[in-house]
């Protein structure tokens, strides 16, 4: 493991359950005050810690965050909306809708 400021499946970074990427990201935020968010700052405040994006794979969130252009960030579902961009195209995106999994009998 990289040398996190916590363990992203101990109880600070996983709250109890492992959870991934975005899920992680919205629990760093409160819906109600820090809206609207100053990305700068939040990335400043949170940027070294970590954000499991697979069962194996864990990232930053300043890297999960890298490529959200906009300086401040007006409610929860453009934050999403925005981060989800930044993941897509930094490689970071962990699913793909098009992709054959164990349903489509394939192997």
């Amino acid at each position: 493991m990289a040398d996190w400021p916590h363990d992203p499946d101990g109880e600070e970074g996983s709250e109890g359950m492992r959870k991934y990427g975005q899920a992680i990201v919205a629990k760093k935020v409160d819906e109600g005050e820090d809206f609207p968010l100053d990305v700068a700052a939040f990335v400043d405040e949170h940027g070294d810690e970590p954000i499991r994006l697979n069962y194996e794979r864990v990232v930053s969130l300043e890297e999960v965050f890298d490529g959200v252009e906009d300086d401040e960030i007006g409610d929860i579902q453009t934050m999403h909306q925005r981060v989800g961009e930044s993941m897509r195209a930094n490689g970071l995106w962990e699913y793909d809708p098009e992709a054959e999994g164990p349903e489509s009998g394939s192997a």
